[in-house]
């Protein structure tokens, strides 16, 4: 009987793709990649058209040594690795590494593990798609090339253990710019204004929120306007000038992308971009199905495409129509989404089999497997039913020579709701009464308002920070998860409460790079870098035209940024700090965590402290020293050097100077001292 080797990426996979083929198929897995670039020097030849010089990866000797044996007993060799760039590029090094240049060689993709999906593919073998692997390549030499010529300068600069890497720079750099946003950001105040009417024959009062005047929209900006407003309303008779009834269709949501999922499983289920990667990709490898045995039973989830192929839609429709009725399910195949960066090489991430639901196979999965897979089945349900309708009803209420709004709506049909949730249309608290008419009698029961100031932008969390990287067109589905795990990881970034926040490594960081290699952060330059790796995945560009290209102007920044870094001897800081083992005065370095003390007597004597940076403020609540300090995972703010028995705590910079208004500390804000107070809202101009 003939004799078929398959070679997969994961030993996951090996159990649930050998049951689909049988005997006469023998499926081993490489265990990712077997080759790369060596770790101990740039290992790209500059001199001879930028060639990679690719080795064995450590480790890697007893796979291969495996796989070459079984090699020489297979008439035929499939390479099923994953349906990716980095898969073909794996599949394209086992050719090198095996040696398969004469044997009977061909390259099977699936993008769901199923038994009719695997079949398929070995009807449809094919070559190894060279334009993938070079695009991979391109990839792969461009970050070597970034990281392996400025990590040692950032070491020389700060401190060893550092990287730079062509996205994660460009990363940090969004993180950084917004948390500059917040700390420039002066709020401005402003008040809501609402009333409670008794409406005739109605059992419950309504609210209505105030608009304007009867010709625009008008905004509360002080207590004076809103005591203005006020008296205006003094005795006003409300009556009601306009009823207006429609219909609201809210659309289906797409099915999941990667960036999608990511964004929704830190949304709905917290979980961290890495962690809803590894889930993923364990329902997609094959988990045990009871009386099914291993199977797959989600799509590939590396993907940017909200494509969905026939047979899955045919599928859906017949499963909606049996469960909920012919009414739900999308008439036109539901809403696809198309942009000039999606890359659209597979489908969106679904369950590969609707009939198992979460319910069915809730034994089968792990906790956290099932609240994935509960959402990645619920989302493509939901993509593939029809809008949800509501009736919305819009009133406009006339007092005096100002206007108040209120709007209701209800559920009409609730199509794709009825498996996935709204949380749009959660909590609506304001019910009109069915009888309200131009005629009805309104009394006013009370006002109701209340002051704010508007915030600042939100901190990057995990999600949002994958959206912005998404839309900049920084990166691809397979890199979002290990770029936020890597700035994270080096310290450059911390995360509290799911948000981000630099670190003053990541700060100190960031500066450089953005003084050395302006390009390198920019967001448009590395965005533009993504499309041409597209370009040479689509066949349009040679990967090492870009490579010709973009190595010199790396190499002259490099080089300029070490004369500089030459030209200026860095010395520690000495600080007036007395070590207490030996009487030196003791230095600043810098540490894993950022700043410390120590002493320059190392290693005859090894003392270290803490180090807090004086800002030569008061502290508001005991007179003592204002410092700066990091939280455990280095995130700057403002304490008390009496701490602890002072716990003052500030994330903003005391000015030292009282609000003249209600006597609370001032803070700084660029170029303007916020009071601290609540309710207070005084803003001033700094003093230089």
């Amino acid at each position: 009987m003939a004799k078929y080797l398959v070679i997969v990426e994961s030993p996951a996979k090996v159990k649930t793709i050998k049951k689909f083929l049988g005997a006469s198929y023998d499926v081993e897995a490489s265990n990712g990649h077997v080759r790369d670039l060596p770790k101990s020097q740039m290992g790209i030849d500059i001199e001879h058209d930028y060639e990679p010089k690719y080795i064995t990866i450590r480790g890697k000797g007893d796979i291969l040594a495996n796989l070459r044996k079984k090699v020489k007993k297979a008439d035929k060799v499939y390479l099923a690795t994953d349906p990716d760039r980095e898969g073909e590029a794996i599949s394209w090094h086992l050719m090198a590494a095996l040696k398969l240049e004469d044997k009977r060689v061909q390259r099977i993709t699936f993008n769901e593990i199923t038994k009719t999906a695997v079949k398929a593919s070995l009807k449809a073998p094919r070559e190894i798609d060279m334009n993938l692997v070079d695009a991979q390549q391109a990839r792969r030499v461009l970050d070597r090339m970034v990281g392996y010529s400025i990590s040692p300068l950032l070491w020389a600069k700060v401190k060893r253990g550092l990287s730079a890497g062509r996205v994660q720079s460009a990363a940090l750099r969004i993180i950084c710019d917004r948390e500059e946003e917040i700390a420039a950001f002066i709020p401005q105040e402003y008040w809501s204004l609402e009333a409670e009417l008794l409406c005739a024959g109605a059992k419950k009062p309504m609210r209505v929120k105030f608009y304007g005047d009867r010709k625009q929209k008008l905004a509360i900006e002080s207590r004076e306007k809103l005591e203005e407003i006020l008296s205006g309303l003094q005795g006003a008779e409300f009556r009601i000038a306009d009823i207006r009834e429609s219909e609201r269709v809210k659309k289906q949501p797409l099915p999941f992308t990667t960036s999608t999922l990511q964004q929704e499983a830190a949304s709905v289920l917290n979980f961290s971009t890495q962690k809803t990667m590894r889930l993923a990709q364990q329902l997609y490898e094959g988990v045990e199905v009871k009386g099914q045995g291993s199977v797959g039973i989600i799509t590939y989830l590396r993907t940017d495409s909200t494509r969905v192929s026939d047979e899955a839609r045919a599928a859906a429709a017949a499963y909606i129509a049996g469960e909920y009725g012919d009414g739900y399910a999308a008439s036109g195949g539901g809403n696809e989404k198309a942009g000039a960066r999606i890359q659209d090489a597979h489908e969106a991430i679904r369950p590969t089999d609707v009939t198992l639901t979460p319910a069915r196979i809730k034994e089968s999965l792990s906790r956290d497997q099932l609240r994935l897979y509960q959402l990645i089945w619920r989302r493509f349900m939901a993509s593939q039913m029809a809008p949800a309708v509501y009736a919305v009803t819009n009133v406009k209420i006339d007092a005096g020579a100002y206007r108040f709004t209120a709007a209701a709506s209800r559920v009409k049909f609730d199509g794709f709701t009825a498996v996935y949730g709204d949380p749009d249309e959660k909590g609506e608290a304001n019910t009109l009464s069915k009888n309200l008419s131009a005629d009805t009698e309104l009394t006013l029961k009370e006002f109701d308002y209340k002051q704010h100031f508007t915030q600042p932008p939100a901190h990057y969390t995990e999600a949002s920070l994958v959206r912005a990287l998404e839309e900049a067109g920084i990166g691809r589905p397979s890199t979002y998860a290990p770029t936020i795990t890597t700035i994270i990881a080096r310290r450059y970034v911390a995360k509290e409460n799911k948000n981000l926040y630099v670190t003053e490594l990541g700060e100190v960081v960031n500066r450089i790079m953005k003084e050395a290699f302006p390009t390198l952060v920019d967001v448009a330059f590395t965005a533009n870098m993504e499309s041409l790796l597209d370009g040479v995945e689509e066949g349009v560009v040679k990967w090492k035209t870009i490579i010709r290209n973009f190595y010199p102007d790396l190499k002259e920044a490099v080089d300029q940024a070490e004369n500089r870094l030459e030209a200026v001897k860095i010395e520690d800081e000495v600080t007036d700090e007395i070590c207490e083992n030996c009487g030196r005065h003791m230095v600043i370095k810098y540490g894993p965590h950022g700043k410390f003390l120590a002493c320059p007597g190392f290693p005859e004597c090894r003392n270290t402290k803490p180090y807090f940076e004086k800002t030569g403020v008061a502290c508001p609540l005991c007179g003592g020293e204002v410092v700066i300090k990091k939280t455990k995972k280095g995130r700057r703010y403002y304490g008390c050097s009496n701490n602890p028995e002072c716990g003052f705590m500030s994330w903003q910079k005391p000015s030292g100077q009282v609000c003249p208004r209600c006597g609370s500390w001032m803070a700084e804000k660029g170029s303007k001292l916020i009071c601290t107070g609540e309710s207070c809202g005084y803003v001033s101009e700094k003093k230089e």
